[in-house]
């Protein structure tokens, strides 16, 4: 499939504008090669957007320019394109994009969103998500070494309790490390175990790992163990997402080998995801499936 001005999918027509704007420009990158990729990268990509409420993150003038957070779908906008009404404690209800086909995915990307950013938990339970995750960070004075080791102690911790984990690149600095669970718990309960395992890492490393929330009291040179990504209406970038960052990089899912091996983060470009994913198939898959999902319910006091 190749990008048009117009196009017509499943019967939806989308309209797709400034396509050769650049949007990088090292490596010149258009809005045309961006929206192509995500047609592209759509069949792995779409199922885990699919039933979510998505934040927009919008950048006008590409990966440079300046961005603002958008949560409410604009007018006018398709009248096919679903949404999600969520409450907030504010009282308002914001009517959320929805991306579940091919025309919302280009559609959203078309307004300027880089990457994409949908909630934890699906529209019919935004309260309760169905995985948490863990955003390791380094703090100034930390390289990139410290993040795989510390993704690495984050492993052998979830694998002496018994629960899998499925690493990816945040595309920036960073690893996200992500555990599907039965859905049941609230995403506050969900962000209090994340919260206590996160601490537990802080006393087992003190000298490679911090959980400390505010960034005044972060000590130098470690690795933050975020956990509080996990409160209700925070949101990552998903896998598979075009990062606003040089040569376009990618949150790609990875290996736990790979992590151990050492990657390289602008191994997983815009430019190689597709030849990638073509091999390895969506590694992220197992957080789609009903079964091998943890009861977290088990680990509370």
């Amino acid at each position: 499939m190749t990008i048009e001005p117009e196009m017509t999918l499943n019967g939806r027509t989308v309209k797709l504008t400034n396509l050769d704007k650049l949007f990088w420009m090292v490596p010149k990158i258009t809005k045309r090669q961006l929206l192509q990729y995500y047609a592209d990268i759509a069949p792995v990509l779409l199922p885990h957007l699919a039933d979510r409420a998505m934040v927009m993150k919008r950048y006008p003038n590409g990966a440079t320019g300046e961005f603002f957070f958008m949560k409410r779908a604009p007018n006018p906008r398709p009248d096919w394109l679903r949404t999600c009404a969520i409450k907030h404690s504010s009282g308002s209800i914001i009517d959320f994009p929805i991306v579940d086909d091919l025309a919302a995915l280009l559609w959203v990307v078309n307004l300027g969103c880089i990457d994409l950013n949908q909630w934890y938990a699906k529209c019919d339970d935004v309260d309760r998500p169905d995985y948490l995750h863990f955003d390791l960070d380094p703090v100034p004075g930390a390289h990139f070494k410290q993040v795989l080791e510390t993704a690495c102690a984050v492993r052998e911790s979830l694998d002496a309790l018994k629960i899998p984990s499925y690493p990816k690149t945040t595309g920036s600095r960073g690893i996200h490390i992500y555990i599907p669970i039965v859905r049941g718990p609230l995403q506050k309960q969900v962000w209090t175990f994340a919260k206590e395992f996160a601490k537990t890492m802080e006393a087992q490393h003190p000298t490679l790992i911090t959980a400390e929330y505010r960034i005044a009291k972060r000590p130098a040179g470690r690795v933050l163990v975020d956990y509080n990504q996990n409160a209700w209406g925070r949101t990552l970038a998903s896998v598979y997402s075009v990062r606003p960052k040089p040569n376009a990089t990618v949150s790609a899912p990875v290996t736990w080998d790979e992590v151990t091996a050492g990657f390289r983060m602008k191994a997983f470009t815009l430019r190689t995801m597709p030849a990638r994913v073509a091999k390895a198939g969506d590694l992220y898959k197992p957080l789609l499936a009903k079964t091998k999902r943890l009861q977290l319910e088990k680990f509370f006091k």
